[in-house]
């Protein structure tokens, strides 16, 4: 059952991770369109900005998923590396919980927030509501509690083949 799990999370992780850089790649495409346009065309086109806010928020939400099964999310080691090691571990524990609650909040929130605004157009982009336009962040938070509760039950995944892809250290 783990092992049937952790390869689930493996190909999730890869969905998200081609999701994240997508979305980045979209939206350097997109921004430099929208400055062309404005400056040297002298016609401000109204889709580029919600385009580039969309895959922004897509980007980071479902990004900061994927760094958090890497292992190489944000961190401020400066008091846990002086720690022994009993209570490292006691400590890295403890942020799980934390990242779970708040990834938790956050999906529950964002989930109405979606519900709520699913039917208000974006006026720059009528082809989309704001709840479809906010949908990362119930989709990224979702990702990342998967994410959590794999690391509470299994451990670290950051050396699985799958996440060091890309990686020459």
């Amino acid at each position: 059952m783990s092992e049937l799990y952790l390869k689930w999370m493996d190909r999730l992780y890869l969905l998200a991770m081609v999701l994240a850089g997508l979305s980045l790649l979209v939206m350097t495409i997109v921004i430099p369109i929208g400055i062309f346009s404005r400056y040297v065309l002298n016609r401000g086109e109204s889709w580029p900005e919600p385009i580039a806010i969309i895959c922004m928020v897509t980007f980071t939400f479902i990004g900061a998923a994927v760094s958090y099964r890497a292992g190489s999310h944000i961190a401020v080691n400066m008091l846990t590396d002086r720690l022994p090691a009993s209570l490292q571990r006691v400590c890295a524990r403890v942020v799980d919980l934390l990242m779970l609650l708040i990834s938790g909040l956050m999906c529950w929130y964002s989930y109405w927030l979606c519900v709520e605004l699913w039917e208000q157009p974006v006026a720059e982009f009528p082809l989309l509501t704001s709840g479809e336009s906010y949908l990362p962040l119930p989709v990224g938070s979702a990702i990342l509690i998967l994410f959590v509760l794999e690391r509470l039950l299994f451990g670290s995944q950051e050396n699985r083949p799958v996440v060091l892809i890309g990686n020459h250290s």
